[in-house]
């Protein structure tokens, strides 16, 4: 039976930074990385944006060295089916019984998915091996369809279409960016795809995929979304066509059909799918831990209600010092979180205190936001003329009924720590006064 002092579940940029915060505190422990990946951990935010948009970036420079860095024994392709707390142990899926002294679980995320059949064209995107299978499809000309407007569907969509595949994305809102942005902001997000060559297909969902072609395909607009030609041009919007024309099959000899919510179908050569991700936490219920809101319940130190497992990442719900009790999903706070856990696990009793932040970039704009995001709250927007990165450069408050902003978007900045600062120091604060809020972030 194997044994460590310090057991890893799951393989991410946590499992990484974790196994890198034990070691500034306990140089000869023993750590263990149990991972159901096939690759070991890797800058997953380069899967969606730098390796498909940076030359000088290749695949070679996404491995996170973790091994190398802190001598941690990882196994991969292995899940793990159960913990028993009691015994200290888990067990995996091939049978084996590993003891531990401290356990961390962190499992992250799986993607939503829809129904379809398993095949190579049909993509839940989350993984480096759903980046390189993506990869070799992407050729130049190839017909993608990315069903999604959040974070992974929009940059997946300018990816493809940087790298010189037809793209059409789907999405449920009428205006691409709307469940996030406030309209003036998010008109101007969407004309970033349609002036790169994105096919927009607002309102309309995908209900299922089928992994075969037809000789034409019909496009998946209602007709009181279909605009003519000389319209479509005019607005901006890259509607295909009205529901009765059809275009002709893709080059490519296979390829799926994507069925949508209004019956209509359309063919690709391979779809991408971005419909957000479900915490894994069925791991830490079954083991009869607390979990609550989503995700598994820990405190200040990070440490679950079994004083021997630690949870972080995706799936912890924590008391934010800002933001108060919440769980966050993006890499900021895998990395922090992460360092810290690791530390905790290992002595550490200082509490968790980052305030984490989240970020995308499409088509070399980059955005980034500290707090909620909710475009139906109260949004003040500020101009930035002296930190921006371009005329464009705004900041967002986004502000509930008092005043007070609960979140603060930071539009076209560039990577800069001390507006983030700020932006975490207003929402903590508490300003309400507009002209106030017009002055703190410059």
């Amino acid at each position: 039976m194997s044994a460590y002092d310090y057991l890893i579940i799951g393989g991410g940029m946590v499992a990484d930074a974790a196994a890198r915060g034990i070691r500034e505190r306990d140089e000869a422990g023993t750590i263990g990385i149990l991972s159901a990946d096939v690759d070991e951990p890797y800058a997953r935010p380069a899967l969606s944006k730098k390796l498909w948009v940076d030359p000088d970036f290749t695949w070679d420079q996404t491995p996170l060295g973790t091994s190398e860095a802190t001598g941690a024994e990882i196994t991969l392709g292995t899940l793990v089916t159960g913990i028993d707390r009691a015994a200290k142990t888990v067990t995996t899926g091939g049978g084996e019984t590993i003891t531990y002294g401290r356990l961390l679980i962190a499992t992250g995320s799986k993607p939503v998915e829809v129904a379809a059949p398993e095949s190579d064209r049909i993509f839940f995107f989350r993984s480096a091996s759903d980046y390189r299978r993506l990869r070799a499809l992407a050729a130049h000309g190839s017909h993608a369809v990315v069903v999604g407007g959040g974070y992974i569907g929009t940059e997946i969509a300018a990816a493809l279409a940087q790298n010189d595949v037809e793209v059409d994305l789907v999405f449920p809102d009428d205006v691409l960016g709307a469940s996030t942005f406030p309209p003036s902001l998010a008109s101007r997000f969407q004309e970033l795809y349609v002036e790169h060559g994105v096919g927009l297909v607002p309102g309309r969902r995908v209900e299922t995929v089928r992994d075969e072609v037809r000789a034409d395909f019909e496009v998946a607009a209602d007709a009181h979304t279909l605009q003519d030609a000389s319209a479509q041009a005019a607005d901006g919007i890259a509607a295909e066509a009205a529901a009765s024309e059809v275009r002709a099959s893709p080059t490519a000899t296979t390829g799926v059909t994507v069925v949508f919510d209004n019956g209509a179908e359309t063919e690709a050569d391979f779809v991408v799918f971005g419909l957000g991700v479900t915490p894994v936490v069925d791991l830490a219920e079954e083991a009869g831990l607390v979990v609550d809101e989503g995700g598994v319940v820990v405190d200040e130190q990070l440490r679950t209600s079994d004083p021997f497992i630690w949870a972080a990442g995706d799936i912890a719900v924590y008391p934010d010092p800002v933001l108060g009790q919440t769980r966050v999903e993006h890499v900021d706070n895998a990395t922090e979180m992460g360092t810290a856990v690791g530390r905790s696990m290992a002595g550490a009793t200082d509490p968790y205190s980052h305030t984490p932040y989240f970020y995308s970039m499409v088509f070399g704009t980059r955005w980034e936001a500290v707090g909620t995001l909710d475009p139906e709250l109260d949004v003040l927007e500020v101009e930035l003329p002296e930190s921006g990165e371009s005329d464009g450069s705004r900041v967002f408050y986004y502000r509930d009924d008092s005043g007070a902003p609960v979140g603060v978007l930071l539009w076209d900045v560039g990577e800069d720590e001390a507006l983030r600062d700020a932006a975490r120091a207003v929402i903590d604060e508490g300003v309400t006064s507009t002209e106030a809020l017009r002055t703190r972030i410059r």
